[in-house]
């Protein structure tokens, strides 16, 4: 298709997705790369959203009718300059991960939320990372009820290079009362102290760092870890004390580095590998998903991507351009899981699907691309993050303003 159709124009467009309802927070709506789903008790269905930066904590939202989502509790950070970019949720356990702006600052960690009663969540406990050259927590991975799999700080981790100064952690949460670390990993070099050299640095300089560490239970003992600069790794956890590193796949140089997800396909021998666009008018681009055949773990080959629309549609829109998160086929209830559909979202290139049955030949088959929402400070949307739950109910968030937008498949 060329730049002048209309669903890769750059305009709004709705095409196999129909918008269902859309809430701004209360007014509060720069949202996240954090979003879980948790059936209370007494049956209602909740969705929980992390937001981009302060004022706000989290947000737990009733989404038990999609057509009208309400507002049940929203909490505020201790501070402007904390942040809390990523949660999961474990049966009525929440775990939310908190990053400071600069390096000795407080809180810097995570922390578990008894969420029973959705209305008032109360703190089990909090894992400090904080200290001198800590940030605290970026991503976590929290899934099982017993271990939270994390892209953190340390305050005896001194780095390398000032970029890299988060690394893999796995913390024993099976007391939530008192987590404990078991494990950790990093890239060699990347440690002052290491005994080789460090990795050479990307133009763009994103850092060597942990980003989404997943964890499934079709392969417990494994850990699809993306390393942003570093690319992906396939890590054998099955002693979670000593992680050792199975493979490993990059595709930068030629290309710019932040490798975001890793999401097995198990049944199909693949990976689903995304990268995220982290400057404006896609400076940065390409920004792509890619396809890798996995069939031998040691050895992942790339040979395909999804299709993207044409970058001049989109580069000068405002904002963003090019892949960041997909669905994670997260392996709890209520969530949707799929080898064939793919759902992922691309700033101001809206929330798109793809079918991927014929892995050498993915296609696009929906898009949404809203208009800018009240408040954008860019202009043109730019939409963050994906769940889809297991109703094949698609809920997706606006980095800045637009909130929550739920919607509905017509494919």
């Amino acid at each position: 298709m060329s730049a002048k159709d209309p669903l890769h124009s750059g305009e709004p467009v709705s095409w196999n997705f129909k918008l269902l309802s859309q809430n701004n927070m209360s007014g509060f709506g720069g949202m996240g790369e954090g979003m879980a789903m948790q059936i209370a008790k007494d049956g209602r269905r909740i969705m929980w959203l992390a937001h981009e930066s302060a004022p706000k904590n989290f947000t737990g939202v009733d989404v038990t009718d999609p057509r009208n989502p309400k507002v049940i509790v929203q909490t505020a950070l201790p501070h402007a300059d904390v942040r809390s970019n990523s949660l999961e949720m474990s049966g009525d356990i929440l775990a939310v991960a908190y990053q400071t702006k600069k390096k000795g600052m407080q809180p810097a960690g995570f922390e578990l939320f008894d969420c029973s009663v959705p209305e008032n969540p109360k703190s089990i406990s909090f894992f400090d990372c904080s200290g001198p050259t800590s940030r605290g927590v970026h991503q976590l991975w929290f899934c099982d009820g017993e271990y939270v799999h994390m892209a953190a700080g340390s305050p005896d981790f001194e780095a390398s290079n000032p970029n890299d100064d988060q690394f893999y952690r796995c913390i024993d949460v099976r007391d939530p009362s008192k987590p404990r670390e078991i494990g950790r990993w990093w890239l060699s070099g990347t440690r002052k102290g290491d005994n080789v050299a460090p990795p050479p640095r990307h133009s763009l300089d994103k850092g060597y760092r942990a980003h989404n560490c997943n964890v499934y239970p079709q392969r417990p003992d494994r850990m699809y870890l993306c390393y942003l600069d570093g690319g992906m790794y396939i890590m054998d956890i099955a002693d979670k004390s000593q992680p050792k590193v199975i493979s490993h796949w990059t595709n930068s140089p030629p290309y710019t580095g932040f490798t975001h997800t890793a999401v097995p396909l198990f049944d199909r021998g693949l990976i689903l590998v995304t990268e995220e666009s982290t400057e404006d008018n896609a400076k940065d681009w390409p920004k792509l998903i890619w396809m890798l055949d996995a069939r031998d773990e040691t050895h992942p080959v790339s040979f395909s991507t999804l299709p993207m629309p044409p970058v001049d549609a989109y580069k000068n829109r405002g904002g963003r351009f090019g892949s960041h998160n997909i669905h994670e086929n997260v392996p709890v209830p209520t969530s949707f899981k799929s080898d064939q559909l793919v759902f992922g979202t691309f700033f101001n290139g809206g929330m798109r699907a793809f079918d991927i049955s014929n892995a050498y030949q993915p296609k696009e088959v929906a898009a949404f691309v809203p208009p800018a929402p009240n408040g954008s400070k860019l202009g043109a949307i730019q939409l963050n993050d994906v769940y889809v739950d297991e109703r094949q109910i698609v809920y997706t968030v606006d980095r800045f303003s637009g909130g929550l937008y739920i919607l509905e498949c017509d494919f």
